[in-house]
Order: structure tokens, then C-alpha cells, then sequence
């Protein structure tokens, strides 16, 4: 059974303040969780709707019904296992390679496929405002699929972090009305930067780049007037990886 302080952590942790009290966030999912066990991330504990399912200690355990886990889940079908896992403690970012850098990306669904994206095409670091979303939201690791494992992600000051970064990396930010992408001799190393959804990069953020790049639009219906910042994000990285 999930007692009724279980019930209360599990659920408290949707919000980032408790994950951020409890150093603790929520996985769900067999192949999700499989991975963080993978990556040896410490688990706090599990409920699932088998055992043995996970090579894991008995008293971390916990056989559950699927109402029970209905009542804890926050996806609209459970799938067979909820995870309690501890945050890992954050690296510092690199200073070298190709980092992305997220200025206040809030949709939780593309902050974890960017997360994907990185792990997809080798960026080992991934740098946040401390507006975008938390990494360790539910919705997140559910869309990362376990690829939060293999990426660094570091929330930071971005005005700070990018001027100590200036002398040693180029900056290039996405706009929309930047230089062609397909017409750029684009580096190994580099800092790239993706705006929020709505708004784009901000402009004290935008003060600091001196390469602006932009994804052209073909169609001849520009009723269109944006590519999601996934998307966006998935475009940008292959043009650099293809450099």
C-alpha cells in the first residue's frame, strides 16, 4: 500500500520548491526509470505493479494496485511504476565543445526534447536561464526518456555565464531576422542560444551576440510565423554538427 505520507511527498514533488526541499524528483514509466537506475542515480523509492520488474533493494519496493498508482501519477494512464530518485548534484558547465544555452524556455514538453536533442547530437552541457522550466518537473523527465542522464544542465545567471564566456566562444543567437543558417561556416565550438517560446531571446541576452543565425522560411504561405523552439533546436544542432 502507499501510505498517506507517501501520497503527500509524491504529490508535493510536482512543484519545484519541494523538489528543491527534498533534493527529490518523480519518474514514471518502465523504460524511464530503467534508465535513471542505469545512471545510478540514488533511488528513494518505487511503486510498481509487479516486482522483480526492477533490479532493485526489496525495502525500496512497493507493491501497489493500479488505482493506487492512478492516485499518485500525474500522467493520464499510468504506466506500470512510479520512481521517487534523488537529484544529482550539478556539474559545472564545460568551457569547451558546442553548449546550448535556453533563455527562458517555460513549456516543459520542449524543454525535455531538447534535453533528447542534446543527448541525440553529443552536446554534453545544456545551460539554463533560471526562468526556464525546471529539468526535474515531471513532464520534463517523462518527455526526456531518460536521456537527463547523459546531459549536464546547469541553471544559471545567462547575462554572467555568456560574459565570461564571450573571450573564448562565439556566440550565436537564433532570430528571425538573422543570417541563413545554410549560408554559415559554423564552428565545433560554440555557444548557441534558443529563446523563449513567445517572446525569443531577451534583449539583455540578445545584447551579448554578435552572430545571428536564422532557420529561412521556404513556403510561400508566411502565414506561418514561427518554428517551435524544439523544432527550432533539432534544425540548428544538425546544421552544426553537419559543419
Amino acid at each position: 500500500m502507499v501510505s498517506k505520507n507517501q501520497k503527500k511527498l509524491i504529490k508535493s514533488l510536482y512543484q519545484k520548491k519541494y523538489r528543491k526541499q527534498h533534493g527529490l524528483f518523480v519518474a514514471e514509466g518502465k523504460k524511464v526509470i530503467k534508465e535513471l537506475l542505469a545512471a545510478n542515480l540514488k533511488l528513494h523509492s518505487l511503486f510498481a505493479l509487479e516486482t522483480g520488474i526492477f533490479d532493485v533493494s526489496k525495502e525500496l519496493e512497493h507493491h501497489i494496485t493500479e488505482e493506487e498508482l492512478k492516485q499518485i501519477s500525474f500522467l493520464t494512464t499510468p504506466q506500470v511504476a512510479l520512481a521517487i530518485f534523488g537529484i544529482p548534484e550539478v556539474k559545472k558547465p564545460n568551457s569547451n565543445g558546442l553548449i546550448l544555452v535556453l533563455d527562458d524556455v517555460r513549456d516543459p514538453g520542449n524543454l525535455g526534447t531538447i534535453i533528447r536533442l542534446c543527448d541525440w547530437f553529443g552536446i554534453r552541457d545544456l545551460v539554463c536561464s533560471l526562468q526556464t522550466v525546471d529539468c526535474y518537473n515531471p513532464k520534463v523527465i517523462q518527455a526526456t526518456m531518460g536521456s537527463i542522464t547523459r546531459v549536464n544542465i546547469s541553471y544559471v545567471n545567462l547575462k554572467s555565464f555568456l560574459t565570461l564566456a564571450t573571450p573564448n566562444s562565439r556566440i550565436f543567437g537564433t532570430f528571425m531576422n538573422g543570417n541563413s543558417i545554410y549560408n554559415e561556416k559554423l564552428p565545433e565550438d560554440a555557444i548557441v542560444i534558443m529563446g523563449n517560446e513567445a517572446n525569443g531571446i531577451s534583449e539583455d541576452i540578445e545584447n551579448l551576440i554578435k552572430d545571428r543565425i536564422t532557420i529561412p522560411q521556404f513556403g510561400s504561405d508566411q502565414k506561418t510565423e514561427s518554428l517551435n523552439v524544439a523544432t527550432a533546436t533539432a534544425i540548428v544542432l544538425s546544421e552544426f554538427r553537419r559543419s
